[in-house]
This record gives structure tokens, C-alpha cells and sequence, in this order.
């Protein structure tokens, strides 16, 4: 069978690492659902999850053409937090004030320049 990026189809579990798990697409073909695809946010153990023989649906993230390896996600066929319920925990961890950000970077970047400089002429 032809598989294409993008496609959802309905596949079996048939091994799970603590990486990711393994799926059965045909009786010829399996793919990779890494750990971070299963689902939204953190996944602590992936057997909580997945087990063997479970039937799910998943998507085609990617086809390596030469080794023809498969990556697949069960996550984005699954509904995630809505674009207000991610900024509101966004918020909590990204500060609004001057020391933070790139300005910083953009001011003190002159100096780090001339001194970087100065140093090599120095060698």
C-alpha cells in the first residue's frame, strides 16, 4: 500500500518503547509514534497510554525516503487546549518586563563585538 504525508489511518500497536511505540499499518509496513506524539503536554510513562494490540487511528507526520521509516502522531488528531487556555500558562512563565527578551541581547551586542575583537587582535 501507498501511504502519503497527511494521511489518517487506522493502525495496531505492536510494541511500545519508552521513546515512542511501534505501529503496524499493513501486514508489510509499520511506523514510530514518538513519545512527544501521543498526545498534548507531558507523557511521564507511555504505557498509560498505549498498550500492545490496540487498534488507533494515526497521521502521517513524515516519510524518510531513503530508509523509508514512518513518523507518526496520534496527537494531532486529538483536540488540544484551546489558543486562550495556552496563553494563560504562557503567561505564568514568560516575564513582560525590559531585562527580558531580545532588546537586551540587541544593546550589549555592540560591546561583546569590540570586545571579542579587541581580544583577537590581542592573541
Amino acid at each position: 500500500m501507498t501511504y502519503h504525508i497527511g494521511d489518517i489511518i487506522q493502525g495496531t500497536v505492536t510494541g511500545i518503547q519508552p521513546y515512542g511505540a511501534f505501529i503496524a499499518l499493513d501486514s508489510e509496513t509499520q511506523g514510530l509514534i514518538h513519545i512527544s506524539e501521543c498526545q498534548h503536554g507531558y507523557v511521564k510513562d507511555i504505557h498509560q497510554i498505549l498498550h500492545v494490540g490496540q487498534q488507533l487511528q494515526v497521521q502521517i507526520l513524515d516519510i524518510d525516503e531513503f530508509t523509508k521509516k514512518i513518523s507518526l502522531s496520534r496527537r494531532t488528531l486529538i483536540a488540544g487546549p484551546t489558543q486562550s487556555e495556552h496563553y494563560r500558562r504562557k503567561y505564568y512563565w514568560t516575564s513582560r518586563d525590559e531585562h527580558t527578551g531580545f532588546k537586551p541581547i540587541a544593546e550589549r551586542l555592540p560591546l561583546w563585538i569590540t570586545t571579542a575583537l579587541e581580544e583577537l587582535v590581542h592573541e
